[in-house]
């Protein structure tokens, strides 16, 4: 895999409501691996600010960690079968949510990585949803041909 990359992230939340909401990310990156985990930086830019937020991922296997510094902060751990806490910073203010990971799949190709990660959100001690993320990294020359 390449320094620069395309990194597109996709993340599916499914409410006690049953109404799927969506988002997703694309944006240019850098990565690189070292000692078996796997790192994406980016910048990130929320609608309405003119403040970015670097945001940082580190995965292997078996967890996940979304480090973000600037206008939102958070470090959230996806760790296979386990809850994690933590505090989400946000312009909007503070919420105190809990990351329950089921699983997490990395599938790497040749030029290509393929993260999925499914979990409960949980905001205040409240179930809030089932989630997925996915992840998918490829080559800058590749352009839009993530699959």
């Amino acid at each position: 895999m390449t320094k620069e990359i395309i990194l597109s992230i996709k993340g599916l939340q499914t409410g006690v409501d049953e109404d799927a909401q969506g988002t997703e990310v694309i944006a240019l990156a850098d990565y690189y691996k070292k000692n078996d985990s796997h790192y994406v930086i980016y910048e990130e830019l929320t609608e309405g600010f003119s403040e970015t937020t670097r945001s940082r991922i580190k995965f292997n296997d078996s967890c996940m960690e979304v480090s973000k510094k600037g206008l939102i902060n958070v470090h959230m751990i996806f760790d296979k079968n386990k809850k994690n806490m933590t505090s989400y910073v946000t312009p909007y203010g503070n919420i105190f949510i809990g990351i329950d990971t089921e699983s997490i799949l990395v599938k790497e190709e040749e030029n290509r990585i393929k993260v999925e990660v499914y979990y409960g959100l949980e905001a205040n001690y409240q179930h809030l949803a089932n989630c997925r993320i996915e992840m998918q990294l490829a080559p800058r020359e590749d352009g839009i041909r993530l699959a």
